[in-house]
């Protein structure tokens, strides 16, 4: 284990430890998060799914960062992307119960908060799937395509403030693995579960979850770059 290595592990346990042990920082943290909603996804995903590329990029070649890797607008990007997954979570997780309740189940629009049950199963999945099969493989292609053009710009935030080829980038995007391994093996057998389980947390706990999930996010989505 590299000097780094031990001191990303030891960050990550101080971190757990703070939330643990100061119960004040907890309370802080949901108070932020239930007043600024949108500013703190924005600051969990960029640094949450920033991270997990650095994770998938330690992997492949044994360091967090390189030239022309652009952590800060990679950042930069993922906060923007995290404000449209909150936007994405709050539009699904109130149409879909009533998209069931349209259908015939009318105890979808409050299974969920009502405690653990079938129902709430049902509907919590019903919602991960409606959002992973719509928003997710777009946000994922929007990912691709900003993560192509910040290597294409040397990584720099000037960079990224170049217009994006979005065109000439999509029609050469690899589809064999966009297609074949982030869409067709991650979203149904990690996402939707996942995203499953979010929707059955306490509301105040499913933005600290999906932030969670964002690590996983971005390694997902950076070692299929690699790939």
């Amino acid at each position: 284990m590299k000097r780094n290595d031990r001191i990303v592990i030891l960050v990550i346990l101080l971190i757990s430890a703070a939330f643990i042990w100061l119960p004040g920082l907890a309370s802080a943290y949901e108070k932020l998060n239930q007043e600024h909603g949108i500013l703190m996804s924005f600051a969990k995903f960029a640094v949450l799914s920033t991270f997990g590329e650095c994770l998938a990029l330690r992997i492949k070649t044994g360091k967090y960062n390189r030239k022309g890797f652009g952590i800060i607008p990679r950042a930069i990007v993922w906060g923007f992307l995290g404000i449209t997954i909150k936007m994405a979570f709050v539009i699904f997780a109130s149409g879909t119960p009533q998209l069931l309740s349209y259908f015939g189940w009318p105890e979808a629009t409050t299974s969920l908060s009502e405690g653990m049950s079938l129902m709430a199963l049902f509907t919590a999945f019903s919602i991960s799937t409606a959002m992973n099969l719509t928003y997710a493989p777009v946000m994922m292609t929007i990912h691709k395509i900003t993560d192509t053009h910040i290597l294409e710009t040397g990584g720099t935030i000037r960079g990224l403030l170049r217009p994006i080829a979005i065109g000439r980038i999509f029609a050469n995007l690899d589809w064999k693995i966009q297609w074949n391994f982030v869409f067709k093996k991650t979203i149904p057998f990690f996402w939707i579960p996942a995203h499953t389980i979010t929707f059955l947390l306490p509301v105040d706990y499913q933005v600290l979850f999906a932030a969670s999930l964002g690590i996983a996010l971005g390694l997902i989505l950076s070692l299929a770059t690699q790939k």
